[in-house]
């Protein structure tokens, strides 16, 4: 398939808005939630999947596992948990 090359022209634009920036400030985009270590003794298959799904993403599985429980967490939260 071609690759059809842009031409760009001085021609006039027509009518433009100016839209306020409604977008976070990069301080805002950094999410830090309070963290408590603890020890865990985990599957080693779990583990190893994660670390393999991690590294296919390029992200820590550490903090995958961490985010997969909060999401857990978050859904069964104490006013739907009965048990």
């Amino acid at each position: 398939m071609k690759k059809h090359k842009i031409k760009y022209t001085d021609e006039p634009i027509g009518k433009i808005k100016i839209v306020k920036d409604f977008l976070p400030s990069p301080d805002d985009l950094v999410f830090k939630e309070e963290t408590v270590k603890i020890t865990l003794s985990l599957s080693k298959s779990s583990v190893d999947f994660f670390k393999k799904l991690a590294q296919k993403k390029h992200t820590q599985y550490q903090k995958m596992i961490r985010l997969l429980l909060d999401q857990y967490a978050s859904h069964f939260n104490d006013d739907t948990f009965k048990g």
